[in-house]
Order: structure tokens, then sequence, then C-alpha cells
């Protein structure tokens, strides 16, 4: 019998939607498979609504990632655009990233970014300075979840986290001066590290122990009370010798957040705490090998985008937020009292902010404002108060003496163009300080990016920005340091020129930039023979340099390699300093790293057995000797379970980061952690 016979159509995979004219007729007669749906294809999309996880696919995984990644909403302006429309090259490291990753804390993972330095001072990330492109650690505004939890007292304490490594979803590092989307403070660039439920309801739990006595575990558990309402809660605890002469710790830290969207609202709110108690060993003077800090942070906020009409042309997003941060030291541990070097400091930061944003004809619009009051009460910055309103110190027989206030008011204005694969993104922002003379100053930029095709973007930008002086710059006085109520706020413009090219299997950035800051801030020794560091506005500073980074992921290319991914960095700065004043000896601004690489290559052993080395390599200026760190860790990953051993300081070589701090030796951490969907 005559059978008719058909053709059997060919499958075609997608992995992204093409955007030329004639793609349709790809599809004709051929069974199609979407295997990633490009969120620019939709109006508008939540980041938190994208996942950066693999899919569970026979296909690359690490493809998808960054294909994901592309269209997931970063903080580079004021208006929400996809990492691809972005007018910056916004660095995300992502939960992968973390989980691969030779690290114990947030301020390690900073570490293999190329244009952070992380000046640590004890294990665990018990003090740590991040600075970015040459600048200093009160240059740059730390956010979680977008909430800015910079300290107005010191940005010593900026990287007190009140999240483990488990909570993170992603960390966004934006290099460059960036006053008119985070506000004056982001001198130099900014790090959001993003936190979100996951997608199902589950608990986790691990716990670890190592070398110097240290032990420590967290847990944690998502539910979601409806299709539309999630919850997070999490807590840990981690303690140690420290690795270091008086360098003990102990640190404690919880942490909550919940989401609800709607049709016409989406709602997010968050609170955290951070405790440390820890040997301070010689953090902030070598004559003194004994000091002691304890440290306490409280954090809340709420955010809303709420969308009034139907066709979301407009945005509006308000939010709320406080925190307050509780700080006793101690110049020599054990000995109390003014006379013997001691301090409490609490500084309580609130205000709110109003961003509205709309879509129309000719771009994207935003405009907004926001309000922030510090207050500090201490026993040594600020003010002196009258004695009928000193305050009592929770648990001691002392009394808050002193104050200082201020508040900082922020006017934005933004608006991005995208035609094809050009962004411009320009804006200004207007800020008054109260701390200052109370009169508004600008701080315009604009940044363009160019994408001539998928492969390539290219960008460029000159932002302007102001850094007020912090309560310790102003106040501090005692036996080794010695500040200034008449300095001046720092200024700073920036430029950039950069460009990222990504194929299957590859990828790299590179990036230069110049940045003029005058009346830069440092502690310096202000004559030859002085035995006390000063605050003072050191003159002219220019930092130029550039960096590069190129990661590999050969089983792109061939299935059977058991290497997943190569990734190399390396950064240079050059600096001039000019100035009226004698300089001799610096604390912070003067001692950038003229050179740093990184070397990181990821593999599979056996099975489920896996491995990451990571290598750093630094030179410091200032008197600091080059050093070489190689870390590694080991990692048994199943689906409901993880067990690893990781090394830090394989060759054990001790080096200082900041000051006459020695580091660790050889660290070793094991451990493992359970996460089991409910």
């Amino acid at each position: 019998m005559y059978r008719k016979t058909f053709a059997r159509p060919e499958a075609l995979r997608f992995k992204r939607f093409t955007r030329r004219s004639f793609a349709l007729f790809n599809c004709i007669g051929k069974e199609v498979i979407v295997c990633t749906l490009s969120v620019s294809s939709l109006t508008y999309a939540k980041a938190d609504g994208i996942s950066v996880k693999p899919l569970p696919s026979v296909v690359d995984t690490l493809g998808q990632k960054e294909v994901e990644l592309d269209e997931v909403l970063v903080t580079g302006s004021k208006a929400p655009l996809t990492a691809l429309q972005s007018a910056k090259i916004v660095s995300v490291i992502t939960r992968e990233d973390i989980h691969r990753a030779e690290a114990e804390t947030i301020n390690d993972i900073l570490k293999l970014a190329t244009g952070v330095d992380v000046r640590q001072r004890g294990g665990f990330g018990v003090q740590t300075d991040i600075s970015i492109n040459g600048g200093t650690f009160d240059q740059i505004t730390i956010l979680l979840n977008g909430l800015d939890i910079s300290s107005p007292q010191t940005g010593h304490n900026a990287a007190d986290f009140p999240v483990s490594l488990s909570d993170i979803e992603r960390i966004e590092i934006l290099e460059g001066a960036a006053a008119r989307v985070f506000g004056s403070q982001a001198f130099s660039g900014a790090v959001n590290i993003v936190m979100r439920p996951d997608r199902h309801n589950s608990v986790r739990a691990s716990v670890e122990a190592g070398s110097f006595g240290t032990f420590g575990g967290d847990a944690g558990i998502t539910w979601h009370t409806s299709p539309h309402a999630a919850h997070k809660l999490s807590g840990g605890y981690t303690q140690s010798d420290g690795g270091i002469r008086h360098g003990d710790f102990k640190k404690r830290r919880a942490y909550y957040m919940g989401s609800m969207t709607s049709r016409c609202a989406d709602l997010q709110w968050q609170a955290g705490l951070c405790s440390q108690d820890y040997g301070a060993s010689t953090f902030y003077s070598s004559r003194f090998d004994n000091q002691y800090e304890a440290t306490r942070r409280f954090m809340a906020s709420a955010t809303a985008d709420i969308r009034p009409f139907a066709d979301q042309r407009l945005v509006l997003t308000p939010s709320l937020f406080w925190h307050k941060d509780v700080d006793h030291y101690q110049l020599t541990r054990g000995m109390t009292g003014a006379a013997a070097g001691e301090n409490y400091h609490r500084t309580d930061v609130c205000g709110m902010s109003l961003t509205a944003h709309s879509s129309w004809a000719l771009g994207k619009t935003a405009v907004g404002m926001d309000m922030r009051s510090e207050q500090i009460l201490s026993t040594a910055y600020g003010d002196a108060l009258p004695e009928n309103k000193w305050q009592d110190i929770s648990g001691t027989d002392r009394m808050y003496d002193h104050k200082g206030k201020r508040t900082n008011t922020s006017l934005f204005l933004e608006h991005n163009v995208i035609v094809g694969g050009l962004t411009v993104s320009a804006g200004i922002m207007a800020n008054c300080n109260t701390g200052l003379d109370r009169k508004f100053r600008f701080y315009p930029g604009v940044d363009i990016s160019y994408r001539p095709d998928e492969h390539w973007k290219i960008y460029a930008s000159w932002n302007k920005s102001l850094r007020v002086p912090s309560y310790t710059d102003l106040y501090t006085s005692n036996a080794a340091q010695q500040g200034d109520i008449n300095l001046k706020p720092e200024k700073n413009s920036m430029f950039k020129l950069g460009a990222r090219l990504r194929y299957t299997g590859f990828e790299t950035t590179l990036s230069s930039f110049y940045s003029h800051g005058t009346d830069i801030i440092d502690w310096v020794y202000a004559e030859a023979d002085s035995k006390k560091y000063h605050a003072m506005n050191i003159g002219r500073l220019n930092n130029m340099g550039w960096s590069a980074d190129i990661a590999l992921r050969p089983h792109e290319m061939l299935a059977s390699c058991p290497v997943t991914r190569i990734k190399v960095g390396y950064a240079f700065i050059h600096q001039n300093h000019d100035t009226d004043r004698p300089v001799f000896g610096s604390l912070y601004a003067l001692e950038y790293l003229r050179h740093k690489a990184t070397v990181k290559i990821d593999h599979r052993i056996w099975r489920s057995l896996n491995a990451s080395w990571t290598a750093r390599w630094q030179q410091r200026m200032n008197g600091y000797s080059p050093y070489t760190k190689l870390d590694v860790r080991l990692a048994w990953d199943a689906e409901s379970y993880s067990l690893y051993l990781k090394a830090d300081n394989i060759t054990c070589h001790r080096y200082y980061d900041v000051g006459k701090v020695l580091q660790p030796g050889l660290w070793i951490m094991a451990g493992g952690s359970v996460n089991i969907k409910l």
C-alpha cells in the first residue's frame, strides 16, 4: 500500500533570542526548544525574579548563567537597567562563585575582585578595610539590598555584615565615582550585597572547625506563606583564637528578610544584627599590642516598588532605613576609663528616600530625593555636652558626654537613552550637608556604553563625588592619633574607559581609569620626628591605572575537560601626589596597591568531588613587601549536602596587609552543610 512519508522535523534549540528581523524563518518546519527567556523581552522585571542558579539541563549551565546575568537588574543607575543595558560594567560575583571560593567571609570573596583592595587586620573578617581603584576604606559605599550601611563614625566598621555567605544571592561591585547613584559618600565606588529568599521552602544548617581553636556554624530557613510572599531567617556564630597574638574573637549574626508581590506593588523588608568581641592586637598603633574592641550593629529597612498604572510606565520606590552602631574600644585590654584610652561610641543613622522612574518615548527618566540623619553619642567624638544632657552608657558607670549630628540631603535627576546597542546615562546630584556650610553642591556624571554586536561592549564614563570627613577624622584624640575638626571635604573627578568581549567559553574585560582628587584626607606624620598620626588634607592625589580580567571555561568547548573555569586578573595603579605640606609616613591613602594579580582554577576530580585553587600576588606601596598567597578548597557537592576541606595560605607565608598586624600562617578548616527542601 502506498503511504505518504514526511520529513522528520529537525529540532532547533534556542539559548537566546536573536534580534535579527529574519529570525522567524529559522523556525519554519522545525521543532523549537526555548532554553532561556530574555528578560529584556519583557516590559519590566525585578531582579529578584531572575534566577542566577545553573539550570538543570544537558546544555552548559555556566554559559546559561552568563546569559541570565545579562538580564538581571543591577545597581549602576537610578532607573532599572539590566546588566546588558547598563552604561557601566558592574562586576557580579554569583552564588556559584561564592560557593566554589576558598572563603570564610564576604571580605575574602572581595579579595578576588581585581579592582578591589581588601586590607584585613584579623581573621574571618573581624575588621577589614575595603577600597576600590586606589581609594581608601572611607571612600566607598557599602550596601545591603540597596540599604547604605556605611558608618559615619569610621569606615573600619563598614564591613560588619549581619549575613553569612550562605545567605547571599550575588555581590555587585561598581568601580568609580558614583555620587549621582548612591550619594556623596560613593567617592571611588560601591559594593552592593544582594539577598533574596529561595524559590522553595527549605532548611539549611552548617558547621565547621579548624586551626587556632576555630569553630562555628550557621542555620537558616526559608518559607513561603503564599505564592506571592516569602521569608528568610538565618543566624550564625564563630569564635577563634585568631591566629595572631591578642587576636581572639567571637562573632554572632542574625538576619531576617521578607518580600511580597502583587499586581501593583512589590514590597521588601529586612532586619539584622551582628555582634563582635575581639582582641585588636596592634590594629591602630604598633605601640600598643593588646588593644580590644567590641562592636554591635542593628539595622532595618523597608522598600516598595509601586506601579500606579497598569502599563507600568511609572514606578515609585519609597524606602525607610535605620541602623545603629555601638563601639567599645580599649587602648589596653582590661584598662578602663578615659585616661587609659577607653572610649564608647554610638551612632544612629535613619532616613528615607523616594525615587520615581518612568519609561517614555525618549528613554527612562528617574528623579528622587534622599534624606539621611547621622548622630553620634560618644565619650570622645563630637562637641562637649553640658552635664545635664549627658546620657548613661548601658552596663557601665560612664556617660556619653559628647554629641555630633548632621543631616545629609540629596536630590537626584537622571535620564537614560537606549537606542539599539547604545546606552547613554546622564544625571546630576545636588547635595547639602549640615556638617558643612548648608549649601547645595552639584555632582554631575555621564556614562556611555555601546554594543556593536552580542560579543562586544565598550564603555566610557565621567563622574564627580565628594566625601565629608568621618567623626573619627574630625575628633580622634589619643596617644597614637589626633583628628582635626577643620578638615575640608574630599573631592574627586573620575574618568573610566573599558571594553568587554565574550564568546563561548571565553570572556575578557579591560578597563582603565584616571581619578583626580583634591583635599584628600589621610592619617600621616606631620613632622619627621612625629610619634602621633594626624588627620590632614594632604593636597592633590591623582590615581591612574588599568586592569584586565580573562575567564576561560574549557568544558564549554570540550565537554570531557575536567577544568570548568580558569580566571586570571591583573590590576596596576600609579599615583601622583602633589602637596604644599610635607608628609612623613601615611596610614592609608598613600599605601595603595601598585600591583595585584589573581589566578583561580576550578576543576572536577571525581564524580561530585571538585577543587578550587586561588593564588593572589600583590605589592603595596609605602614600605610593604610583596607577597603571594595560595588557597584551596576541596568539596563533595551532593544535591542536599556538601562536605569540604579548605586551606588558607598553604605556603604558610606570614605577611602584612596593614600596619604592623602580622597575618596568620596556614589556616585549615573542615565542615559540612545540609540543605533540605520542604
